[in-house]
């Protein structure tokens, strides 16, 4: 049964935008790259008309170009950005990028790039910066991200970093974490539960206690069919149980795709799912479905396979039904968790 057949809404709560005009400012987009080009409102709107029960999304920052070390003239790439966030929210397109004024309703929320590692007066200094960059459309940024996968083991530990996060609970944003457990291995992981602690360590009231939301199940390896003497899967899962702990912990179910064999994501949802079942089983565990936020991680999740998103909301579906979960905890998994976690 679908989300449709029971009248369940859906929030995509990870998308990635950009216009054809900015790419030279993302980092990693190089030419000839498969997502070399303009990933718009009207292009998503098409990758999800399969689902009319889409309410809206989440677009989160793609890694724009940036320099720690030189200032605020080091923040010019991630402040486009959120210009063009700007734009998308408040229905202010610019001819040719892909978005009309009525999709501005589509937008739910923002989640722009910060620099975290500097600390939080330099932080503050960034918030003013991207809140008159954003004007009206402020009231729509709700978390920021700072891309871990790729960094050097300990980034996230060191105190300015940490007190960044505390910085963005006093000031209820939420902090968006990608790690990558399958390329990059365990030390991501165990920074990952250290800085949750020592994030949320000495702050008295709860609702300032940074909210984190884990991106991309932490990037299992799913390349091999699941085999619970293996090492690589029993310690992401003693992760995520130990992450499940943290009532201000929230994960995406998402990237999946991405971190399969190419024979495996192309099977029928239900053959996906099925191969998914027990690294989802572990999720559920830990975080009920009220901690676990549906996402699409679109465009990248196009890469290797046609129809992506509906194929990707089909295997989830798919494995809700395997647990025989009810009406209720598909409705939070789908949307109710996002609307919380985000407070959309």
């Amino acid at each position: 049964m679908t989300n449709e057949d029971l009248g369940i809404p859906v929030i995509d709560s990870h998308v990635h935008l950009f216009p054809k005009s900015e790419i030279d400012s993302i980092s990693w987009l190089e030419t000839g790259h498969p997502l070399d080009g303009q990933y718009s409102v009207e292009d998503f709107r098409n990758a999800s008309k399969s689902s009319p029960s889409v309410s809206g999304f989440v677009v989160v920052e793609n890694d724009r170009i940036y320099d720690l070390d030189a200032g605020e003239e080091g923040w010019e790439g991630p402040l486009k950005e959120i210009s063009w966030y700007r734009r998308l929210a408040l229905g202010e397109p610019k001819a040719g990028e892909g978005h009309v004024v009525e999709n501005s309703r589509l937008v739910l929320g923002l989640v722009p790039w910060a620099p975290l590692p500097n600390g939080p007066a330099v932080l503050e200094t960034y918030l003013d910066k991207a809140k008159q960059v954003a004007g009206p459309a402020w009231p729509k940024v709700k978390g920021f991200r700072y891309l871990l996968q790729d960094k050097a083991p300990g980034t996230a530990l060191r105190q300015d970093f940490v007190e960044s996060l505390k910085l963005l609970g006093r000031r209820r944003f939420v902090f968006e974490l990608c790690v990558d457990y399958h390329h990059k291995g365990k030390i991501q992981l165990d920074d990952t539960v250290e800085l949750i602690k020592r994030a949320h360590a000495d702050v008295a009231r709860q609702d300032e206690q940074v909210i984190v939301v884990l991106n991309h199940m932490l990037k299992p390896n799913l390349t091999g069919p699941f085999d619970d003497t293996n090492e690589e899967f029993r310690v992401w899962a003693a992760a995520v149980t130990v992450l499940g702990k943290f009532p201000r912990v929230y994960m995406k179910l998402s990237g999946a795709l991405s971190e399969m064999s190419e024979s495996t994501k192309l099977l029928n949802p239900p053959a996906v799912a099925e191969y998914l079942l027990p690294w989802f089983k572990v999720i559920i565990q830990a975080f009920g479905p009220q901690r676990i936020i549906f996402a699409s991680d679109w465009p990248v999740c196009t890469i290797g396979v046609e129809n992506a998103w509906a194929h990707w909301k089909s295997i989830v579906e798919a494995m809700c039904t395997k647990l025989d979960l009810d009406a209720s905890a598909i409705e939070a998994i789908f949307a109710g968790t996002a609307k919380e976690s985000y407070n959309l």
